[in-house]
């Protein structure tokens, strides 16, 4: 199966290029059809000193989030044409400014969501709750590095989780293709009804029914922190894409010891394949 419509956030002239980058390479490969999103804030207007609204504020700022949307729309535009794929459009407006959560409509009929890893404050759109409320699989680019397309050597982040089982079967039309997909279970005995050396036998039987190449890595933390052991791991395996399932602890751990999501999203040094 390959992903027929894709779904790209374009949040800022800074990430928008990546995300192309990205988009374009994917959506060739496939013949799919790409709808770029984007939205400005419904700009707020400012008493003046008179206590009349200030009129010439929301004119200067109005003109200025169409000066930005078009320069998005036309890179977009450009990019597409060029690589001869199907294209819409979707500018609008919202009182958040955010191209993922304005656009949800667009991103929930669409195969695929790409967008860009969001740096703390840099105004882009906030990825974490685009994946939460998005109900469809979400490709993160990071923020720096090469950005790679065909996935050779996938890490999958398994915990017999509902989350991870969407992920992971989301993510087939990557997994099959790829040269090696490795199942990363850690700690099992916490998260497995099975014993620890049959932990992840029967997913990684599943996705081989379908014709991938995976083999299983079962780690104990020994008290480093999940998060740690995941990067350290794909540094070490040299992988260029990551598969999770987001959000599978409770909102309340999350709110008090943060979480694995949280962590790929900010400071993942590959593309991370996101579903819940």
């Amino acid at each position: 199966m390959d992903f027929k419509t894709i779904a790209a956030i374009l949040q800022t002239e800074q990430d928008a290029g990546r995300v192309l980058d990205c988009v374009v390479p994917l959506a060739s490969a496939s013949r799919s059809h790409v709808v770029g999103i984007h939205a400005e804030a419904v700009p707020v207007p400012y008493t003046s000193a008179t206590g009349f609204p200030d009129t010439e504020f929301l004119q200067v700022s109005s003109e200025l989030n169409k000066e930005r949307s078009d320069k998005l729309k036309a890179l977009f535009t450009q990019r597409t044409q060029s690589a001869g794929l199907g294209s819409t459009w979707q500018g609008l407006e919202s009182f958040s400014g955010d191209s993922g959560l304005s656009g949800l409509a667009s991103v929930r009929a669409s195969d695929l969501v790409i967008a860009a890893q969001r740096e703390q404050g840099d105004g882009s759109a906030d990825i974490g709750a685009l994946v939460y409320d998005a109900g469809r699989p979400v490709l993160v680019v990071p923020s720096d590095g090469p950005i790679v397309t065909s996935f050779k050597r996938i890490l999958l982040i398994w915990n017999g989780s509902r989350e991870a089982a969407r992920a992971t079967f989301d993510a087939l039309p990557f997994i099959v293709k790829a040269e090696q997909t490795t199942l990363l279970i850690i700690d099992p005995p916490e998260t497995f009804d099975e014993s620890s050396d049959q932990a992840g036998a029967d997913i990684a039987a599943s996705l081989a029914r379908h014709g991938a190449n995976v083999s299983v890595s079962v780690q104990k933390s020994n008290g480093d922190s999940v998060e740690d052991i995941i990067h350290s791991r794909m540094d070490a395996s040299g992988a260029d894409l990551i598969v999770l399932g987001a959000y599978s602890q409770s909102w309340l751990r999350r709110l008090f010891f943060g979480g694995v999501t949280n962590s790929v999203l900010r400071s993942g040094k590959a593309a991370a394949f996101l579903s819940r």
